[in-house]
Order: C-alpha cells, then structure tokens, then sequence
C-alpha cells in the first residue's frame, strides 16, 4: 500500500522539529552540529501510525536559508505539507521561500501550524493567523485548517493527528506498478552491510534481489536489503521512506542526487524542454542564457535558462523553456524543479518537465520563436496519444523504439502498449523494425518517401546511362539524416507499392529503362567487343578513356556501369575490369585446379594462365574477395562451402 508523506516547511527556529518531536516521539537531528546549533543542517525522518491504519512518513527540512538545498530534497518527495509559522514572528523570509517551493513542486495539500502559541497574546494571535489567511490566498493552502499549538506541553498535537488522519483516509491509494524510482538523498556505509542509500520511493516498486541502476551514471548494483522506518520488508512502494542495502557497488561510487531506478526506465540528457513559472517576488527581468541553480528531486545541477519565445521574461509570468544543463539528469515529463538563481541564490522559480529529451531548439529568429509556441500549444493540448505521435515526429528518420517511447513518456508495459494500439492500426505510427518495435511517425516517412523519389527522379535525369542508385548512396543524400534500417524498410514498402524497383543493391524509379542513344549504343557495343576480345588481359580504365578520347569520360564511364549492371563485365578493382564470361571460365578452372593439386600460388597460377603479375595478382585477390578461395600463407584453397 502507497504511504503518504507529510513535510514540513517554514523559517528557520519556528519549532518544525520539535513539532515532529510532539507528533511522533522521534527526534530527527540527529547531527551533533544540529544539537549544539539548535537548528535542522540536514533532512531528518520519523513515522506517525496514524488512527485510519495508515502510516505517515514524515520529513523534516531544514528552515536555515544556508540550508535551502537541503530543503528542496526533502520537499521532492512529500504529498502533504505542514507549513509551520512560529506565533511569535509570523510570515518570514524563509517562510515565503518554502511555501514558493512547494507550490513549485507540485504539493497541492496541507496544513497550517501556528507553533509557539504559548508566549504570545490571544490578539496577536488572531492577528498572526489573520497574516497567514491573507498570505495563502489563492494558493493550495487556501482553505487549509490553521491549528495554533504548544509542541511543549503537547496542546494542539492531537487535533493534528485527528486532522491528518481524515485527509490520508480519504486519498485513493491506488499506484500503478511500473518501474521503481527513488531519488538518493543519503549515501553512506554501514559497518558489516556496505553501501546503504535512502530516499523517498517516488514511483512503482522493487524487492530484494532485484537490480536497481543508478542514472545518469548507468551503474548498476544488486539489492541486498531493504528497510522501511527501520523495519527490514521484502518490497518496498512508492511514498515510502526507504533505506536500500547494495551489494556490487562502492559508496563512492553513487551521488546525493542519483536516481536509484529499475534498469532501462530512464533517459540521461542535458537538455530539458520545461514550463517555467518566474515567481512574482523574482527582483527582476530573467534574461535568455542567465546561469541558473536547477533543482531536480535531490539533486542540485547548474545551468543555463533558454528562453524559447522572448528575450526577457518579467516576474509573475509563465513560458515555455530549455533548460541547458552542465551535467545530464534523469527525469521523467511531469517531474517538478525549482530555479534558484546562481548568486545571489534565491529561489525566481520552476515548473514542470515537458521532454526530457528534447532536440535543441532554435529561438534566434521571429519565425522560430512563433514555430516553439506552436509546438507547445500543441503539446499542452495533445492527450496521451497525440504526445506519443508528437515525440516519434521530433525523431524523425532515426525513429523511436517503444523501449525509448516508455523512457520519454514514463508509460510502461500494458499502458503503453494500449497507446500504441490505436496509433499503429490507423497508420499514423508506422513499424519499421519489428524486431525492435522502431517506429516511425507517417508524417515523416511520406516526407522521407517524397525525398527518395525526387533524389531518385534528379539521378535518372543527370545520369542516364545507370539503371539504379546505390541503397547507401541515396541514404547518404537524404536530409536530415535517416536510420538504415528506416531507409530499408521504406525502401521495401515502395518496391511493394511499384513505385520503386531494386536492382540488385541499387534502387530506381519503377517502370525506369535505360534508353541508349546511338552514339552511346554504338560505344556500348565497341567497349563491350574491346573486353569481349582481349579475355583475361583487358585494357586499364586509363587505356579505355584514351580510346574513345572523342566522347566525354563520364559518358565513357556511365556505359561501363551499364554494362557491369547488365553483368556484361565484372568489376576486379577501380581500373580493371574484365569480360563476365572470361572470369566464370577462368573461376571454373581454379576450382578444378585446387580440388586436383589441394592448393595454388602465384605462380601455379601464372603458369595456369600465363598471364604476367599485372593481371595474376588483382585476380587471384579477386577471387580471395568473392569469397571463392582462402589465402594461408601465400597458397590459396577453396572455401568451405
């Protein structure tokens, strides 16, 4: 069962761990800095049994602006927020940074604690729980229950409890089981364990002896134990504050910030499309490019800011943008971060993730930054379908495999596999490796196909005389670039159509013939009698220029490839080529040759012949390369097979 997790937010000294202290008996500083300095440093974690049978997973952030790092981790993880105002001092500085962060991640639920009720008078009070009505406003805390308490003798504590306990009863706990996720906030060794990492679970679930891999690294380690509130379970669920013993890895070896996942799930990138919120209390205009602290589960990474449809971006307004990374992260869309700016670091912002791979946008021009507001109004409007055509199109001829779709999308298995349904049936995703599942949008391919034809249609026309192109030359001509495999498929689908033909290795336009004028039937016919005549010693392509000197080279060697595609001739190497028929006789007596004498060398095969080094050795290398004979030392012997 998912367990729900309450955090807590407010300034520094406003009683945020002692009112977990009240609630649940548990002391969460347990940093000898943190008792000798009297404030939280580090996250700190207890449980609260609640009277529905649920257990709350509570995590304490520290309220120190030094601190706000730390603060972000812990807020990464929580469902529900106890945002903490001490009577004495209400509204704070670091009050409004947690409760700017919260709405930043995504926390849409809550409670108001008013601490510290015991050293002030009822009028300052209601004057103090008045501040806090006016300042949540038209936030998730709006209609949120304000509870004065006394974290020392224990008054308000259980109106708390009772509070907490009807909000978790009536959330559904029903999770999808997909791919395990957890963001590493801890990592550390344990005497006679290892490496232990904790986080809080934020997706799916995992057992002992599974797998995890931590990203973006790409390591992996065997899962030896898992704790959950100190307790050893054989599985662990999302919501849950978990401790994971490893076995295979180093405590070096992992990062606060990781994310421990099952293998495969995830995709490492520097590039994130995101929606971005500048905060109303930002002091002044974000430009394009500023360098920024992004805040992604826990981990911190700098950056750059892209602004994909202005300049400049005034506080209180909402855009669409690239975030450019120093380091890749591991996110799926719908995560949330936070922006604190790089110095001096405030928190000016954050949103939610569109593409966690995204290409990298153009915003120069008027036209680019009108073309990033189409595609994201689109993909703001686009359902679950659409998002998926959207992605397979910004692939474009590399396509996307269904394995890279669920990376992209964070959709697994049988959802997954329900989205697609309808997409492939209708045509508008089109399998191309089923082996794989690459698939490519139909918009691409017809724009693909329309390429093949024109590059094909452009060949035909300035080079008359060759019956087809080369499958990787017309691969090579294709812009933006496309996956062999794509072409392939493609390429097999025209030919089924008609609209194309393959002629051996090459491709041409279907119903294409090669249609010789005289002049070039009458050189056909002279070259083709010039190899025909001179058998196993043939002139040089040099030597075959020079005789027919009265017409162009290239028109020369257009009518030699005609006669190698009509295999009239047989390529030996770029300027030797003989008559096809003088080389099947000739390859018949060398296998005759080897199967009576067991082998042959250079000269058996020169007094075989009696052809001079010039033409013995492209030869017999010749025969080496069809894969007819086998060189071992300087004899040849046939091929198995």
């Amino acid at each position: 069962m998912r367990e729900i997790i309450l955090g807590t937010a407010g300034h520094v000294d406003h009683g945020k761990t002692s009112l977990i202290r009240a609630l649940t008996g548990i002391e969460t500083d347990r940093l000898k800095e943190e008792k000798a300095r009297g404030i939280t440093i580090e996250l700190g974690f207890a449980y609260l049994d609640l009277p529905c049978g649920h257990r709350l997973g509570i995590v304490d952030v520290p309220g120190h602006e030094k601190f706000i790092r730390n603060m972000v981790a812990g807020a990464a993880g929580m469902d529900l927020a106890a945002f903490v105002v001490a009577a004495d001092e209400g509204i704070m500085p670091q009050t409004v940074e947690h409760f700017e962060i919260c709405r930043l991640l995504g926390v849409r639920d809550g409670l108001i604690v008013l601490t510290k009720k015991d050293v002030v008078e009822p009028e300052w009070l209601d004057m103090v729980t008045e501040e806090i009505r006016d300042f949540c406003a038209g936030s998730f805390l709006e209609n949120a229950p304000i509870i004065p308490v006394n974290s020392l003798t224990g008054e308000g504590i259980d109106e708390i409890v009772r509070l907490l306990d009807a909000k978790v009863a009536a959330l559904s706990f029903h999770e999808e089981f997909g791919p395990f996720r957890m963001a590493v906030d801890r990592v550390f060794t344990m005497k006679g364990f290892g490496t232990v990492i904790t986080g809080t679970s934020l997706a799916g679930r995992i057992e002992t002896g599974a797998e995890l891999m931590f990203y973006p690294g790409g390591l992996t380690a065997k899962i030896r134990g898992i704790q959950v509130h100190g307790k050893d379970v054989d599985l662990v669920e999302a919501g849950r504050r978990t401790a994971i013993n490893l076995q295979g890895i180093e405590k070096e070896q992992i990062n606060r910030g990781d994310m421990a996942a099952t293998p495969g799930c995830l995709i490492a990138s520097t590039l994130l499309d995101a929606e971005f919120h500048h905060l109303p209390s930002a002091r002044k205009d974000l430009k394009n490019r500023t360098q920024v602290r992004v805040h992604l589960g826990t981990r911190e990474i700098v950056g750059r800011i892209a602004l994909l449809e202005s300049d400049t971006l005034p506080p209180g307004s909402t855009t669409h943008i690239q975030l450019i990374l120093q380091e890749p992260v591991a996110v799926w869309p719908g995560d949330h971060y936070v922006i604190r700016s790089y110095s001096p670091i405030t928190t000016i912002g954050g949103g939610t993730i569109l593409n966690n791979a995204p290409k990298k946008r153009k915003r120069t021009l008027e036209r680019d930054r009108i073309a990033n507001q189409a595609h994201f109004a689109r993909l703001t409007a686009a359902d679950s379908e659409q998002k998926l055509l959207i992605l397979a199109e910004e692939s474009g001829g590399k396509g996307i495999t269904a394995d890279q779709l669920a990376a992209r999308t964070g959709v697994f298995s049988k959802k997954l596999k329900k989205q697609l349904q309808h997409p492939i049936s209708t045509g508008a995703l089109v399998v191309v490796d089923s082996e794989s599942q690459r698939m490519l949008a139909a918009t691409v391919a017809e724009g693909i196909n329309r390429q093949i034809v024109d590059l094909l249609t452009a060949f035909h026309r300035n080079n008359p005389l060759k019956p087809g192109l080369a499958k990787e030359e017309l691969r090579s001509q294709l812009r933006p670039a496309v996956d062999q495999k794509v072409l392939l498929a493609l390429l097999a689908a025209l030919v089924k159509k008609g609209a194309l033909e393959q002629v051996g290795a090459e491709v041409k336009l279907g119903g294409h013939t090669v249609v010789l004028q005289v002049n070039e039937q009458e050189m056909e016919q002279k070259i083709g009698a010039l190899y025909r005549e001179a058998l196993l010693t043939p002139p040089n392509l040099k030597e075959v220029l020079a005789a027919f000197g009265e017409f162009p080279e290239r028109q020369i060697r257009q009518v030699i490839d005609l006669l190698l595609a009509k295999d009239e001739l047989i390529k030996i190497n770029e300027t030797l080529f003989f008559h096809a028929p003088a080389i099947q006789t000739l390859q018949e007596e060398v296998i005759a040759f080897i199967r009576r004498e067991g082998e042959i060398d250079a000269q058996r095969f020169k007094d075989l012949t009696g052809l001079t080094r010039k033409f013995s050795i492209p030869l017999l290398e010749y025969f080496d390369k069809i894969k007819l004979t086998i060189r071992v030392d300087d004899k040849r012997v046939l091929r198995k097979g």
